[in-house]
């Protein structure tokens, strides 16, 4: 089955980053799960407003910047929040990030997926990495953005 984005998710995804537009748009028609584009660019008000409800722990987001979008899985009319669903888009994203050679970072093991051939095993290594450095993780299944190294903030551009 092939999904397409809404009206509402097309209009949250044009002030992003042209690739990560390109990989959601390339993703929905892949994926076995229908999803929703919840936010992209973010202003620093909300932002802050998230820091202080523990959505995100960096005042350095890609969010900031249009270099992130969070996904939301999209069951029966409303957004799910079964971590399994977010595997399987997050494998979606994955395969459009490599087909459009695109690296994209996702928020449950922060590590280029690309790079990733069993995303559950990135996760553990995550998991055990932050646990060994005395840190609690932070799985965000549904955030994902362009990985800074290959696009800093100075080529950011909007689709």
């Amino acid at each position: 089955m092939s999904f397409r984005l809404g009206t509402r998710s097309s209009k949250r995804l044009a002030p992003v980053h042209i690739d990560m537009v390109r990989v959601v748009k390339r993703a929905i028609q892949i994926t076995p799960v229908d999803f929703a584009v919840l936010e992209g660019l973010r202003t620093l008000e909300r932002h802050l407003v998230l820091m202080q409800q523990g959505g995100s722990r960096t005042k350095k987001s890609r969010h900031l910047t249009g270099h992130a979008v969070d996904l939301g899985a999209w069951v029966c009319g409303e957004v799910r929040w079964d971590f399994g669903l977010y595997v399987k888009i997050a494998y979606a994203m994955r395969q459009a990030a490599i087909e459009l050679d695109v690296s994209v970072v996702w928020g449950a093991c922060w590590s280029v997926i690309n790079d990733e051939e069993d995303l559950e095993a990135a996760i553990a290594r995550y998991v055990a990495r932050k646990k060994q450095q005395g840190k609690t993780p932070l799985i965000d299944g549904p955030h994902f953005h362009l990985c800074r190294k290959r696009y800093p903030v100075e080529q950011q551009e909007a689709a």
